[in-house]
């Protein structure tokens, strides 16, 4: 399809909950009950009647048994009608913005009107998993006829049996690489010369900027309060925390590659609670119900990459947009770079301003260049406020929106990297 035969994307308007930081158990809010709870305000706000969606897609990476194919589930208990198509998307971290990349084509290429696309994780509600050895045992018990087999197979149980593995830690290790996500970070760092007192001032940085974006209320409008059933409410991301700095953030060990690691808990994303929706319509849809539009959706991109390096895949993803329509990166006025970790981050800027890298891996003439600080992540990212994973990619988008009108910014773009060696982009530019 020719771009004259392409119809205008908008972001029309997005809310998300407050990120709640996972703690001793789980949850008070389930992935269903997470994106029910700030669907409600986001569809009550609007023009038009709800009925008029076309399709409700949701990112989900860790499903729950009792929610299977949450966008659907969600769907009907927003009151969605019932004839109404629903379907969710995992593509791990990338999840909350496949459900907006795929939105996105489906109007542009005018099989749809308006979408309301999302994204929604309770990693505290991550299930804890059986050995493989414990699952062997418990079938060869179910196997065994009689009193005689079954005694036989009970001389194989084992006390590490009844110690379950948390779902999550299995899930943050890469399949094809045997690395943990904080490992891959660690590769980067070595190999950018990334230090962990330039990890740990990032880290501080972004908390520092989450904190003043709520206490002057740049967050207003997007972050919907949560009612849980016995009554709490929760109306704030609750990780940051306000009076974080280096000498506390010296404190923590490395946690993936002891004892010289950069990686801690302190520089890192944290484990998290959260869902974010957004309003996806056509110029048609626009324009008949009246609707004032945050931005405009005007490119996209995804990218793979060696599982091993695949914090760098934002400058895979990212860099091709800025090369496709034309322009450079001070022409990018606002970035959004989830912040998976502090040295995964801090590596991708390197990576941009490294002219060797740039011309070998991006085809690029010499360095793209070193994004301005003061252009990335305004108002803090996922170290202060958290990367539910089936969720960032949304938020970051949506949020990328938000700021760039606050600031009267022309143009932007979200980018994240992706477990398993993917990254996605998707630029924004003024409505």
């Amino acid at each position: 399809m020719n771009d004259a035969n392409r119809n205008r994307v908008f972001l029309v308007d997005g809310a998300r909950t407050p990120f709640l930081k996972a703690r001793s158990g789980p949850g008070p809010f389930t992935p269903v009950d997470l994106a029910v709870q700030c669907g409600r305000p986001l569809l009550a706000r609007q023009s038009f009647d709800r009925s008029l969606l076309d399709l409700v897609i949701l990112g989900c990476v860790n499903v729950i048994a009792d929610e299977m194919n949450p966008a659907r589930v969600a769907a009907l208990r927003l009151g969605l009608p019932e004839r109404m198509v629903a379907f969710t998307v995992q593509i791990n971290c990338g999840s909350g913005m496949q459900s907006l990349d795929t939105a996105y084509r489906y109007i542009r290429d005018g099989s749809h009107q308006m979408v309301l696309a999302g994204g929604a994780e309770a990693l505290s509600h991550a299930p804890l998993t059986l050995r493989q050895s414990a699952v062997e045992w418990f079938g060869q018990m179910n196997a065994a006829k009689g009193p005689l087999e079954q005694a036989r197979a009970m001389k194989g149980l084992r006390p590490e049996f009844f110690k379950p593995v948390v779902g999550l830690e299995r899930g943050l290790t890469d399949p094809i690489t045997a690395l943990s996500m904080g490992q891959t970070a660690e590769v980067l760092a070595h190999r950018f010369d990334i230090d962990r007192k330039a990890a740990d001032m990032y880290a501080m940085q972004s908390h520092h900027r989450l904190a003043a974006a709520q206490d002057e209320g740049r967050l207003k409008g997007e972050v919907m309060p949560a009612f849980a059933r016995d009554g709490s409410v929760y109306d704030h991301d609750d990780g940051v925390r306000p009076d974080s700095d280096m000498e506390g953030l010296a404190k923590p060990k490395p946690v993936f590659e002891p004892p010289y690691g950069k990686v801690t808990a302190g520089n890192s994303s944290q484990i998290t609670d959260g869902a974010s929706w957004c309003i996806l319509a056509s110029e048609r849809a626009v324009e008949e119900h009246g609707l004032a539009p945050l931005a405009e959706i005007t490119d996209s991109e995804w990218a793979g990459l060696d599982p091993s390096i695949m914090g760098l895949a934002p400058v895979l993803a990212a860099t091709p947009i800025v090369q496709r329509q034309g322009l450079s990166r001070e022409d990018i006025d606002l970035w959004e770079l989830n912040e998976a970790f502090a040295a995964q981050v801090l590596s991708c800027l390197a990576a941009w301003d490294d002219a060797e890298f740039c011309r070998e891996i991006l085809g690029l003439d010499g360095a793209f260049g070193r994004i301005d600080r003061d252009r990335l992540n305004v108002d803090g990212g996922a170290i202060s406020l958290g990367h539910p994973v089936g969720t960032s990619g949304n938020r970051i988008v949506l949020h990328l929106a938000n700021a760039m009108k606050e600031r009267g910014a022309k143009r932007g773009i979200a980018t994240e990297c992706i477990g398993g060696g993917l990254g996605g982009a998707m630029m924004l530019e003024a409505a």
